[in-house]
């Protein structure tokens, strides 16, 4: 089956185009990181200016992947440029950065529910990770997939995927991975440096997360959360957050997960996991957040008791209708 190309519009604005300025969404995971430094190098192996932005410094497990190191943290760009490249993100305002949409704006994302503000709109909902996209584009126009290149794509596509776990894997994203190990990307490397860079904060939090954890409906829904206090006691930031709504997954019967990060008083962010057909992102959607099938997030307010039975019955009803 064929997939989806980028729009000729797309393509064109890159070739003819000389300053070009990347972002993603803030909180950048693997997938914002890895489209956007793919996407930033290939420009530049085309003789291009390609400057990444971001609102904030990175989480540390991505900081020593290629270039990282070289990205600009700002909360505004004042200059204009021949195009805004803004991989993986639903929204603009969810970048961080103002100023962006002052050049013509380029939206590269594979989420449901974005909200089409570019000068050109470019979302391919079957693409298993934005990365994915990336490589279709770098692909199309002609540039040679280099080490680094290939790194980044591989994390993208490695951690969208949740590891190669969610949906809407295809043949089109082995093959793509395959392209990449092929080019000089080192899975053992990549899965080590993102995953195995736990700090003790991390560990501590870990078991404190799961010791609380709340198991309902007949034990197919796990409820994790984590306050402010305790997050301040252990020493933890969010980075060490990160990945932790996955371990549940790992128990046979848990199809579904909501984790509750405390931001303020009942206010809470809300991340979703889950497997097979059970869908988080139509319930996130709901709740003014997104994301995809089985992986989502969105915000909630009240004291956690009621945001647990709210989120319980949502998920036990998603696995209902799956």
């Amino acid at each position: 089956m064929a997939h989806p190309q980028p729009p000729a519009e797309l393509l064109d604005t890159i070739r003819n185009g000389h300053r070009f300025i990347v972002a993603s969404h803030q909180r950048p995971d693997g997938d914002a990181i890895g489209s956007a430094f793919a996407m930033a190098l290939a420009l530049r192996a085309m003789g291009k200016q390609a400057t990444v932005v971001t609102d904030a410094i990175p989480a540390a497990f991505l900081q020593p992947f290629p270039e990282v190191s070289g990205i600009v943290i700002t909360p505004e760009v004042g200059d204009t440029f021949d195009a805004a490249l803004i991989m993986e993100c639903s929204e603009l305002s969810r970048t961080g950065v103002s100023g962006l949409d002052r050049s013509p704006v380029m939206n590269i994302d594979h989420h449901p529910g974005n909200r089409r503000y570019g000068t050109v709109n470019w979302i391919d909902e079957s693409a298993a990770a934005c990365g994915e996209m990336a490589f279709t584009i770098i692909e199309a126009l002609g540039v040679a997939l280099t080490k680094d290149i290939a790194t980044h794509v591989y994390l993208a596509v490695l951690t969208d995927t949740g590891s190669f776990h969610f949906s809407h894997l295809s043949p089109r994203t082995y093959e793509i991975a395959r392209r990449c190990v092929e080019a000089g990307a080192d899975p053992q490397w990549i899965a080590r440096t993102h995953y195995d860079s736990n700090t003790l904060a991390r560990v501590r939090i870990f078991g404190a997360v799961m010791n609380g954890m709340v198991i309902v409906d007949e034990g197919r829904v796990a409820l994790l959360s984590i306050t402010r206090k305790t997050m301040e006691d252990l020493g933890g930031t969010n980075d060490d957050l990160e990945g932790l709504i996955n371990f549940p997954l790992t128990v046979k019967d848990i199809e579904a997960v909501a984790f509750f990060k405390e931001v303020g008083d009942d206010d809470w962010r809300v991340s979703l996991r889950s497997k097979g057909n059970v869908d988080t992102g139509t319930i996130a959607r709901a709740h003014g957040g997104g994301g995809h099938t089985n992986a989502a997030g969105c915000a909630a307010r009240g004291p956690l008791d009621e945001v647990n039975k709210q989120f319980a019955q949502l998920l036990a009803d998603a696995i209902r209708r799956k």
